[in-house]
């Protein structure tokens, strides 16, 4: 498949509107780690603030480099980073979420990592496989993500709900409840339409034991499994127990901080907006593991560390991503920025081996799934958004939701 042609034309488009800066080159080897040289990096979102904070600190520590940091938002960064691949004008190292990786590895974009240097024994197995493809790992496991149930426990104590839900059953009860005896306006808060709408089906689905695509490649979004999970998921709109539209951008914390949502699945950063922003709600809340339905299972998300296979600064990359990725780098990342180290050996001291919250963030990543190795994956995933979006407004049964987009499906998965 000629990804390099079909990337071109998508950046043809782009081109006019984006503004790069990152460096190219010939891909060799030829700039040695200690030569004093410019490194640039790009990363996404709050990472990408932060990290410009680490990069002055390996400055300090490596006065030959000069790590220019670009923060790209998350909404143009695969516009972004398909533009560049396509120019052979990818920075030397880049931040690649899980979604991603698979496609500029498979255009061959990505360089092969170092496993030698970097050892999948060191990172959560979910973490190493995202940087995975076509038998090969093209990016270091830099933060590991997943989502587990917030919920708020003296809305609890009012609805007479004594501990977290343990299965998708007692979550369905639990929600009503809420509603019922603690007055809340909705009982959960799932996503029921707009942009990765999957990210919040995925712990009903994976819990069903369904899947969308099977890791060797077989389209399965209409199994009996993802059908029973879109049935239960769009129950809560049905019903009136979830939100059955939201704005896009919807920020559930207020809402939670509020009352009129007791529920939400959420990932590592929303503890710390609820520090941040609702100190008053300190101690009114707590987190759980996803309820079971035949297994308790979320999603794996997070992001790699990739290098430019066009770099002429490799030497350079390698060593300032093994600074991010060793467990000193990672401790030191879960501090400023609360981001789950993929690295297993940062948790087994200070407040990532003592904090309770941390063992429940551990034991659901220890299960988490981890999307295929699909180059459209991004696309595969917007049918599914689709489905949920058709099912929640009662635009179509679950089932022929499903049906439709595994229609889609078929024709996009990589085998």
């Amino acid at each position: 498949m000629n990804r390099r042609a079909t990337t071109a034309a998508i950046a043809v488009s782009l081109a006019s509107a984006l503004t790069l800066t990152a460096c190219g080159g010939s891909g060799g080897d030829s700039v040695a780690a200690d030569a004093k040289q410019t490194l640039t990096v790009w990363a996404m979102g709050t990472e990408g603030e932060k990290l410009a904070d680490v990069a002055k600190a390996y400055e300090k520590a490596n006065a030959n480099i000069t790590v220019k940091v670009t923060p790209i938002g998350w909404d143009v960064a695969h516009q972004k980073l398909v533009a560049a691949a396509a120019a052979n004008k990818l920075p030397d190292v880049m931040q690649m979420g899980g979604s991603y990786l698979t496609e500029f590895a498979d255009m061959g974009a990505l360089e092969p990592v170092d496993t030698k240097a970097f050892q999948e024994k060191d990172f959560f197995p979910a973490g190493w496989q995202q940087g995975e493809y076509d038998g090969k790992a093209y990016g270091v496991p830099w933060y590991v993500d997943t989502r587990v149930l917030y919920y708020r426990t003296d809305l609890a104590k009012k609805a007479g709900i004594e501990k977290a839900p343990a299965t998708m059953t007692e979550l369905r009860q639990d929600a009503e409840q809420f509603q019922k005896k603690a007055g809340t306006k909705y009982g959960l808060s799932i996503q029921p339409n707009g942009l990765d709408s999957v990210q919040s089906f995925y712990q009903f689905l994976y819990s069903a034991g369904g899947e969308i695509v099977t890791q060797d490649g077989k389209a399965v979004a209409n199994s009996p499994a993802a059908v029973k999970a879109l049935e239960n998921y769009t129950g809560y709109f049905k019903k009136g127990i979830a939100a059955k539209s939201v704005r896009p951008g919807y920020d559930v914390t207020k809402d939670f901080n509020n009352g009129s949502v007791p529920m939400f699945f959420g990932g590592p950063w929303h503890m710390g907006l609820l520090d941040d922003n609702y100190p008053d709600l300190k101690g009114k809340w707590a987190i759980a593991n996803v309820p079971a339905d035949k297994t308790s299972a979320s999603m794996a998300g997070g992001s790699s560390l990739a290098v430019s296979a066009d770099s002429e600064h490799k030497a350079a990359a390698k060593k300032f991503v093994t600074y991010l990725t060793d467990a000193k780098g990672q401790a030191d990342w879960y501090q400023r920025t609360k981001d789950l180290p993929a690295n297993m050996d940062a948790w087994t001291s200070g407040e990532l081996a003592t904090d309770p919250n941390m063992k429940v963030w551990k034991k659901q990543m220890e299960s988490a799934k981890v999307s295929p190795a699909q180059p459209k994956w991004s696309e595969i995933t917007s049918k599914i958004d689709a489905a949920i979006e058709k099912a929640a407004q009662g635009k179509a049964s679950p089932k022929a939701a499903l049906d439709e987009a595994q229609s889609a499906i078929e024709s996009l998965v990589q085998k």
